[in-house]
């Protein structure tokens, strides 16, 4: 396929422009990946296996005694045939023309494999995202053992999709085998899921408007070719040109490559050789500004996506305030997914991923890295603290995946702020977008 040279050349030059525009913030991003390839695989990394950040000790005299948390199902199969069906049906299109490489053969296989594999377990909780929830149980305890101490209480509550339910129950087991005393309270009901799984058909209809769309094709076009590959799986470039979905395939054959670490699957089949770390940052800056004009607080649709979760938020403030009121509260365990926690931690403005702008290429800039927030896993845990039942100074520290997160408040404790400051800061903010 000579005759795509001078096209793969300009590629490249292009990839090397846009890399190399970004300048140092973006290389940060790049180097994550460059670290650690499946970085770049956003709301399909796996969540880290140690968590080793240290906590800040709490002010003099105060003690932990209740956690609010709400956590993302573990690792997971593809919920859908689709990611894996297309590229295979793209290869078969060059399968019966004879148009394939050696290695085109091999990814066939390969997809077909992968496909026998996960055949009824779309979505499925894998192994690892049993493992990942009893980890992040086990060490919730480990830090704050004084919140699970002898007969606490712990109410736990999951949507009704079962990798969630299987999520809430292998963190549960956890906790019962480190205390055998805890009384647990565990539901997985309709009634709860106006709040745990709450979707808002007005925002949702309103994420992708026509000055979104124009903004994101423009910053997803340069980035979503791959004529380098196209041409270590095919042949002949004329039958490229007219028969193949080149965008589609790579963004599939992409997909494939960085979940597969989320299920066994990974020991069978390694696509990574077919990718360059260019490759898998220019997936990752595409994946990252979907995410943040669908669910975070882009301007492009009118920076409301994260009010979306507004039952959430007031649900674990309205919990937390009755809980405050118990001498032994224990905790409050609630499981989710992905597109909860993303727009939740927008809307607390956790690590300054409030960020608003229209114009995509500072999102990385400034940090909006959806890598970081949501990997399989991803939880929010609101651990309070206070002297005893009688202290009416509650302070609590919130954590975005076990490490210490800061919300747009001033607080003389950091990285502890108080109760008071919090609910009546955020309580306004949801009153106030809920009388617009």
């Amino acid at each position: 396929m000579k005759s795509r040279n001078t096209v793969y050349q300009t590629f490249v030059l292009l990839v090397a422009l846009i890399v190399s525009s970004t300048a140092t913030w973006a290389q940060a991003a790049f180097d994550q990946i460059q670290a650690d390839r499946y970085f770049a695989a956003t709301n399909y990394r796996i969540y880290p296996d140690t968590i080793t950040t240290p906590q800040t000790p709490p002010p003099a005299g105060k003690h932990p005694f209740y956690i609010s948390h709400y956590g993302r199902h573990g690792s997971r199969y593809l919920s859908s045939r689709k990611a894996y069906i297309t590229p295979l049906q793209i290869l078969q299109k060059g399968y019966k023309e004879k148009k394939l490489t050696q290695l085109g053969l091999d990814l066939r296989k390969q997809l077909a494999n992968i496909i026998h594999d996960s055949q009824e377990r779309w979505g499925d909780l894998s192994p690892l995202g049993h493992k990942q929830h009893r980890d992040i149980a086990r060490r919730m305890m480990q830090n704050f053992p004084e919140v699970f101490e002898g007969d606490a209480h712990i109410q736990a509550r999951s949507t009704t999709m079962s990798r969630c339910m299987l999520s809430m129950g292998s963190a549960l087991q956890q906790l019962k085998s480190m205390n055998p005393r805890l009384q647990v309270d565990m539901n997985a009901a309709h009634e709860d899921m106006w709040y745990l799984n709450f979707q808002d058909k007005q925002l949702r209809d309103s994420m992708m408007t026509r000055k979104a769309e124009s903004a994101f094709k423009e910053f997803n076009n340069p980035r979503k070719h791959n004529w380098r590959l196209m041409e270590m799986i095919f042949t002949d470039t004329a039958f490229v040109r007219k028969n193949i979905d080149d965008v589609a395939l790579n963004y599939y054959l992409l997909k494939t490559e960085l979940v597969q670490l989320n299920t066994k699957t990974y020991d069978q089949v390694r696509m990574a050789d077919l990718f360059t770390l260019e490759d898998l940052y220019l997936f990752w800056q595409n994946e990252n500004a979907w995410w943040y004009i669908s669910y975070g607080p882009s301007l492009l649709n009118g920076g409301c996506q994260p009010y979306s979760q507004r039952h959430l938020l007031r649900k674990i403030i309205q919990d937390a305030d009755s809980c405050i009121l118990l001498d032994k509260p224990g905790a409050q365990l609630r499981y989710g997914h992905d597109t909860m926690i993303m727009p939740l931690t927008c809307l607390l403005g956790l690590n300054g991923y409030n960020f608003q702008t229209e114009d995509l290429e500072e999102v990385e800039k400034h940090g909006w890295w959806v890598s970081d927030i949501i990997p399989m896993g991803a939880n929010l845990q609101f651990v309070f603290y206070r002297e005893n039942p009688q202290d009416k100074d509650v302070i609590f520290k919130i954590m975005l995946n076990e490490k210490e997160a800061t919300l747009p408040l001033p607080t003389d404790i950091a990285p502890y702020y108080h109760w008071r400051d919090f609910r009546e800061f955020f309580l306004k903010k949801l009153d106030d977008y809920e009388a617009r």
